[in-house]
């Protein structure tokens, strides 16, 4: 049995808004879940739920084989890191981090441990310790939210976008301390984001919504190069996957510029579909290419370069570590077992036959 079971979980507010429509999912056990959508999608409402910060409409929700729908908070055993780090500005750095043990009424002593311990994790020095939060940095009190949660010592760690309000390059190393406390101190999370990259560096597992419903679960990799329809297809990746609109006939993806083979799908036949291709999957060559684009503007990155262009009317990116000069034509191949398939009108993916 999963960890964390959230099964058949429905939330509808009284002016009958669907704000989570029929989810579920099963956490394991040192499993680092990021529930991952668009601003709306019902991604943190999901959270509080877990939390018990608010009440579900109908379903339930078992961890470590308790069914907790009907605690409070505080009877979960569950610690939550919040996006604006909900710290206690008349406090110093030390009895935040201590705030919720002395609560709970613990020893003075293992308090003081504790607190030490998680200082030290989160790299929290003795001088910032006798500080109170508004003297921090944002960095800093992100330490400090995170070192509060790592003293409760629960069951399960949800963190709610706790990056979002630091700048890019913080970030990303903000990124890294999380995923070597998760390592280090084996931690389950559930993990909130609307940031592709956060989810594709850090999950195990992401659960894709958009507007209240699940739209596909699966690791990072397996995600990005099977998407189960268009939303997800675009929602990952930068820059967006190519779709280029055409028909399959036998396993034949044919264009009014171009005709390909594609094996994986020999028997699908639709008279509207979209060939969805990455950038990286798609190659410039010097001759015997499967199409042309005229080069629009290329964009230098350093070690790479994204050539952005057009087949006809259709906007193509094309991935490069070779100098493509603007204004121009250039011949592009497409790495056929890279491609997926999309029907124009369900906007699901096509099945994939083995090769």
């Amino acid at each position: 049995m999963a960890y964390l079971s959230i099964k058949n979980v429905h939330k509808v507010y009284p002016n009958g808004t669907h704000a989570v429509d029929n989810f579920n999912l099963e956490v394991e056990k040192n499993d680092f879940v990021v529930i991952l959508g668009p601003s709306g999608c019902g991604k943190s409402t999901m959270l509080r739920m877990i939390a018990g910060l608010e009440g579900i409409t109908s379903g339930e929700m078992i961890l470590d084989q308790k069914k907790i729908n009907g605690l409070s908070p505080k009877d979960r055993d569950i610690a939550m890191v919040f996006q604006n780090y909900a710290l206690y500005n008349h406090m110093s750095v030390y009895d935040n981090i201590g705030f919720s043990l002395l609560v709970r009424k613990k020893n003075r002593r293992i308090v003081h441990e504790k607190v030490l311990n998680a200082s030290s994790i989160v790299q929290i020095t003795d001088d910032q310790l006798k500080r109170k939060p508004d003297q921090l940095s944002g960095g800093q009190k992100q330490r400090v939210a995170l070192g509060r949660t790592i003293t409760r010592d629960t069951k399960l760690f949800l963190m709610d976008e706790p990056l979002s309000n630091l700048d890019a390059k913080l970030r990303g190393s903000m990124r890294v301390e999380i995923m070597e406390l998760y390592r280090t101190c084996g931690l389950t999370v559930v993990y909130v984001s609307h940031d592709q990259i956060e989810a594709m560096t850090m999950a195990t597992k992401i659960v894709l919504m958009n507007k209240g419903v699940i739209e596909q679960i699966g690791t990072p990799q397996y995600i990005y190069d099977h998407p189960a329809n268009l939303f997800v297809a675009t929602f990952l990746g930068t820059p967006q996957i190519n779709l280029i609109p055409g028909e399959v006939k036998e396993g034949k993806f044919i264009h009014p510029q171009f005709e390909i083979e594609l094996d994986q799908y020999k028997t699908s036949t639709n008279d509207r579909v979209f060939l969805g291709i990455r950038s990286e999957a798609l190659e410039i060559v010097s001759e015997n290419g499967d199409f042309e684009i005229a080069i629009d503007y290329v964009e230098f990155l350093g070690a790479k370069s994204i050539v952005y262009g057009f087949l006809d009317q259709t906007g193509v990116a094309v991935q490069t570590k070779e100098r493509v000069a603007d204004s121009e034509k250039c011949q592009v191949k497409i790495h056929k077992n890279k491609v997926v398939l999309f029907d124009a009108k369900t906007t699901r993916a096509l099945e994939e036959e083995r090769i």
